[in-house]
């Protein structure tokens, strides 16, 4: 891997680039919510999307949680046979509710739509559900449920690329949860929008101890437990208390910003998940731009060369993510052999460093410095929180922000991010500063923007929290972590974003 960043030919783009972004105006150079005009280019599937009638009933608002953490719901869960899965394909659906009751699913798409931040799009009434059991630990602490099916759902041909929730509402009483999945699609488009499922699994403590965060001693991150993706979603424990979290993983706490945003602006935007990345390559090649978004740690082998690949062959690439790449997640079957199912912490990229080796291990494999790929990588301590402080001012990026060196944009950067920068040709840091941990231990972040060998970019944000700087959509709850938080939309961040996306040719 020391080859990445060598014979970088991308020449650095001038700022007439960026004409007309700056000229006329943040929304106006997006061209998504723009008056249209005669002569005005047709509106893409997103866009289209978007016009239809929203709702925020897509929102629970009746969540108990049962268990010794309170973190699963017996009441009413659920999970799905695959993470994605294309229009007019077809997933399995998996319930169980104690005591047994009848449930109604309201599927949403998840998006903009005029501020309600979802679409109703389909509800299936009166499925029969009883109780199913809780798998017993095995080895490795699995935990995988073998639960009957509760029915299988057809997609629509005509359902557009996107995250959707399904509200689970039950007859016996007034209880919610969600079950999660994501539409693809084969087409191509600007921005491909990669969710971090690995991740969202392997903090889901579901039953109740069993993330890749428990284990046996002597300590948590070990490569020991292995997690299955055949279980429902508990609710997420850590930096935040997040009811919506209950049955859809990550999605709500960390990505739905930049989803709401990016549809709001009109992007042409497709969704997938990270086993997507891992299986097929190829649909890499159809997009400009792929985004690593939020919180989006585990990456299999598969996953960083698919991505390294597509660079050298002129993908950009936006990291608006923190703790991204960090551990090797090996994919493996299901017990029935369903691929892609089962996996643990298998390593680190980079290997350890000197400070993680009392902590950390012992692994069974190694990845390439993820530095090589995103521009930096997660350092220790990893943990902390502190203002996003501009240092290249000058940099394309900042175009008609305002910004000046030394500026801050306050409490951004947590509650984990990136620093020590790769040695890439090109590679400029154009954010850097000190965080500071619960233990007031000090790191230092730096984001980073370095060219691609085809006039390709790959932007390092360096921070979990940069979609809360983007929109603040309903339901959403900032974070508060590390003594930390961040102060929400920044007009200075969506211009940021937004030159970064124009500048490979999207917008």
């Amino acid at each position: 891997m020391a080859e990445m960043g060598q014979n970088f030919g991308g020449k650095l783009p001038r700022r007439e680039i960026l004409k007309g972004l700056a000229a006329g105006g943040f929304a106006a150079g997006l061209g998504g919510n723009a008056a249209r005009g005669e002569g005005a280019k047709p509106l893409n599937r997103v866009q289209a999307e978007n016009q239809k009638p929203g709702t925020t009933e897509w929102q629970l608002t009746y969540v108990r949680g049962t268990g010794p953490l309170q973190n699963r719901s017996v009441l009413i869960e659920g999970y799905c046979s695959e993470t994605s899965v294309l229009p007019g394909g077809s997933i399995d659906i998996f319930l169980s509710a104690d005591p047994a009751t009848e449930v109604t699913i309201d599927f949403y798409r998840m998006g903009y739509y005029a501020g309600n931040g979802g679409r109703h799009v389909q509800k299936i009434s009166g499925v029969a559900v009883k109780p199913q059991k809780t798998p017993e630990s095995g080895k490795n602490r699995l935990r995988e449920c073998q639960w009957e099916k509760s029915l299988t759902f057809q997609v629509p041909e005509e359902w557009v690329s996107g995250v959707y929730l399904g509200k689970l509402s039950c007859a016996g009483h007034r209880y919610q949860s969600y079950i999660v999945f994501i539409v693809k699609e084969e087409r191509e488009s600007d921005l491909l929008f990669q969710c971090s499922d690995n991740t969202w699994q392997a903090y889901n403590k579901w039953p109740d101890t069993y993330s890749l965060y428990d284990a046996e001693p002597p300590h948590s991150l070990s490569g020991v437990t292995r997690v299955s993706r055949d279980r429902p979603y508990a609710k997420y424990w850590q930096v935040i208390d997040q009811p919506l979290t209950q049955g859809s993983g990550e999605f709500l706490a960390w990505e739905f910003p930049l989803c709401f945003w990016l549809e709001k602006e009109g992007y042409d935007v497709t969704y997938c998940s990270n086993v997507d990345t891992h299986r097929h390559p190829e649909g890499l090649a159809k997009a400009k731009v792929l985004l690593s978004v939020g919180h989006d740690e585990y990456w299999s082998l598969e996953m960083y060369e698919n991505v390294r690949q597509a660079i050298q062959n002129g993908l950009s690439v936006a990291f608006l993510s923190g703790n991204t790449c960090c551990f090797v997640a090996p994919q493996v079957p299901a017990t029935d052999g369903r691929p892609d199912r089962v996996f643990h912490r298998g390593g680190r990229y980079g290997g350890l460093l000197e400070a993680e080796k009392g902590q950390m291990g012992p692994f069974d494999m190694e990845g390439p410095n993820e530095n090589l790929l995103i521009g930096a990588r997660t350092i220790s301590p990893f943990n902390g929180s502190g203002d996003w402080i501009v240092t290249k001012p000058g940099h394309w990026i900042f175009e008609g922000t305002g910004l000046k060196e030394g500026d801050r944009i306050p409490g951004l950067v947590g509650w984990e991010f990136h620093g020590d920068p790769a040695a890439i040709a090109g590679l400029e840091v154009v954010a850097e500063g000190q965080t500071i941990n619960g233990g007031d231990n000090e790191a230092i972040f730096t984001a980073t923007v370095y060219p691609g060998p085809k006039g390709n970019w790959v932007f390092n944000a360096s921070t979990i929290f940069w979609s809360m700087g983007l929109s603040k959509p309903p339901g959403v709850i900032p974070p508060h972590s590390h003594y930390g938080r961040p102060h929400g939309p920044d007009e200075r961040v969506q211009k940021i974003t937004g030159n970064f996306l124009k500048g490979c040719g999207v917008g």
